[in-house]
């Protein structure tokens, strides 16, 4: 009798080892649509999120905005106007560019620190009667930009004594760095004796050729 309860409870216990397995399935298998689910979730969030950004509609909640453009008609009259903040900008940009203007050029800025002397051309001194000439082209820096206009003023009277110091150098004179130093130092000293009380800073050559 033992022997035989003892086979009917292993028999079972056997019958009940596939039901226990079958549950494990069931589990692994629920976790696994869980995982799938949440990743098409936020794969579908993240797509949603750059179709709304690329498409400009999260502007208004980054804060970002177009900037203003004025429309004009053909006959100069303005057709749209932009906000008080924007015409700021736009002026603020314009100062910029002229003060870039005026260092790119002098003159074409209107202002700025830099003023371009009219390129010269000028005879020097020969000893053998053999024609040789300096071409030169320079700028002049200004201590401050409100200078600018008193030293435009006396241009013609800056030209005149380059010239006259000019024609009296020999080849010679302009040889080597030491040359070409001692020449800035007597173009900056004249300058500023033709523009004073003004002070021009510096004199910057933009082309030096000797023919």
């Amino acid at each position: 009798m033992a022997d035989d309860e003892t086979d009917a409870n292993e028999d079972a216990e056997d019958v009940n080892l596939p039901g226990e397995d079958g549950e494990d399935d069931e589990e692994g298998g629920g976790s696994k649509k869980l995982i799938i689910i949440i990743v098409g979730v936020v794969v579908l969030l993240l797509g949603a999120g750059a179709g709304l950004y690329f498409t400009g509609m999260l502007d208004s909640v980054l804060g970002k905005s177009e900037p203003c453009v004025e429309e004009v008609d053909d006959h100069g009259e303005v057709i749209k106007e932009c906000p008080e903040e924007d015409a700021h900008g736009d002026e603020h940009a314009a100062k910029d560019d002229g003060h870039g203007g005026g260092h790119g050029d002098g003159h074409g800025g209107g202002g700025g620190n830099f003023i371009e002397i009219p390129p010269m051309l000028v005879n020097l001194s020969s000893n053998d009667g053999t024609p040789r000439y300096l071409r030169l082209t320079v700028q002049l820096e200004l201590s401050s930009s409100a200078d600018y206009a008193a030293v435009e003023a006396v241009i013609p009277r800056v030209v005149d004594q380059f010239q006259t110091y000019l024609r009296e150098l020999r080849v010679k004179d302009l040889r080597g760095s030491a040359g070409i130093y001692r020449l800035q130092m007597e173009l900056l000293w004249r300058v500023n004796q033709a523009a004073a009380p003004v002070k021009v800073k510096d004199v910057l050559f933009q082309e030096i050729l000797i023919q």
